[in-house]
């Protein structure tokens, strides 16, 4: 039996949990606990973070063929001290053969002991998106393209059948049946990089889409004041809205907006994290030969279409600032980095505190809403801890 304690970060009591077989036994309400003099450590569940591109310095789909099991590790183990203990890795727009060899190199990658308890299964973020520029963002245009099954399917079964979302955009042609075959197989279809009608997105969501993917991204910059895909994703109460809470990919009133209107029950705090996170600032060469520049204060911006091209903040940071922008209770920030992402990809012995659920598990201090992980623990095994570097 292994026993944690801290502050529960659901109402700021005193408790301890004990851990038996991976799994939380018992929580306890404490009087006091035995920390030194002035140290408040809270205890919340793992982050879940629904799209990471990359990170410490490995890149899931850019390298031509350089991705390998020990870069994957790399980059979990990084995640881990920022205390993700669940993520998707995210593959996006790029050429046929190599998403089919990265999705293999992932399904090698979640084989691992170590690390596969970290990934439940991958995220498909594109090719199907919009060609036009702006709504694609810094996905390269040559590699755009219509959804196509029999392609699709040669991605699902190289990586073991473990994509568990897509992210398209619902007006390209054959959009919607695609989203109503993918339901049929249990994915979760996100609408991204798109300009959807109105109709067009109702449709998209009657045939099964489930989520916006980074809300208010993915989109060009000069849009109709009314008539844009922003508003009708908000404005329908099935769709979830994951969000970029970096402070570059949506303003703090944004972030307040996006809150009022969906909740604390329908936002997702996502990462969009890429492997320039943590690099000197400067350009750099993408995998396809584009030019980005990661800023001194941490913007990675495409400068050829002058949009964003992922974040280089991790989700830690985003859970900081929605309780910044918003002054939500920690509780609600934690929720939409925990419970919600395993609400909604089904994930059920994560994302809360609770007997029987697996001890995925960070304590972390908390000062101006700013939070420093201390431990990171996973199945009830520490993999993470501050003191220890």
């Amino acid at each position: 039996m292994k026993t944690i304690e801290g502050i529960f970060y659901l109402d700021g009591a005193p408790i301890s949990i004990e851990i038996q077989d991976g799994r939380i036994h018992a929580i306890i309400r404490q009087d006091r606990l035995d920390a030194p003099q002035g140290e408040q450590l809270y205890i919340a569940p793992g982050f879940i973070d629904n799209q990471v591109n990359g990170y410490a310095s490995t890149s899931f789909v850019f390298g031509g063929g350089d991705l390998t099991v020990e870069g994957v590790r790399k980059a979990t183990q990084a995640l881990w001290q920022e205390g993700v203990t669940t993520y998707l890795p995210t593959l996006t727009t790029s050429q046929h053969e190599l998403l089919k060899q990265n999705f293999a190199v992932l399904a090698r990658a979640r084989q691992q002991a170590d690390i596969g308890r970290s990934i439940p299964g991958y995220h498909l973020e594109g090719p199907y998106i919009s060609p036009v520029d702006g709504y694609r963002g810094a996905h390269p245009r040559e590699w755009v393209r219509a959804p196509d099954w029999e392609e699709f399917l040669e991605y699902y079964e190289a990586a073991d059948q473990r994509i568990v979302q897509v992210s398209l955009a619902p007006e390209v042609e054959g959009a919607l049946a695609f989203i109503r075959r993918c339901r049929q197989q249990g994915i979760v279809v996100a609408l991204a990089h798109h300009n959807g009608s109105a109709e067009i997105i109702k449709q998209a969501i009657d045939a099964g889409a489930a989520v916006a993917t980074h809300l208010g991204n993915g989109c060009a910059n000069a849009i109709d004041r009314h008539a844009n895909p922003i508003w009708p994703q908000l404005a329908d109460d099935r769709l979830w809205a994951s969000i970029v809470c970096d402070g570059f990919h949506l303003l703090p009133e944004q972030v307040q907006v996006f809150y009022k209107v969906k909740g604390p029950e329908r936002i997702i705090i996502t990462s969009d994290v890429t492997r320039f996170a943590g690099m000197k600032p400067g350009q750099y060469q993408m995998g396809d030969g584009q030019t980005i520049e990661l800023t001194p204060d941490g913007m990675i911006k495409y400068p050829a279409q002058n949009v964003l091209a992922g974040a280089a903040s991790p989700i830690t940071k985003g859970v900081g600032n929605i309780m910044r922008f918003t002054r939500c209770s920690l509780a609600d920030a934690v929720h939409m980095a925990a419970r919600n992402p395993a609400r909604l990809y089904g994930l059920k012995d994560r994302g809360e505190i609770a007997v029987g659920k697996r001890a995925d598990l960070i304590v972390f201090a908390l000062k101006d809403r700013t939070l420093e992980i201390k431990k990171t623990i996973i199945a009830g095994d520490l993999v993470y801890s501050a003191d220890e570097l």
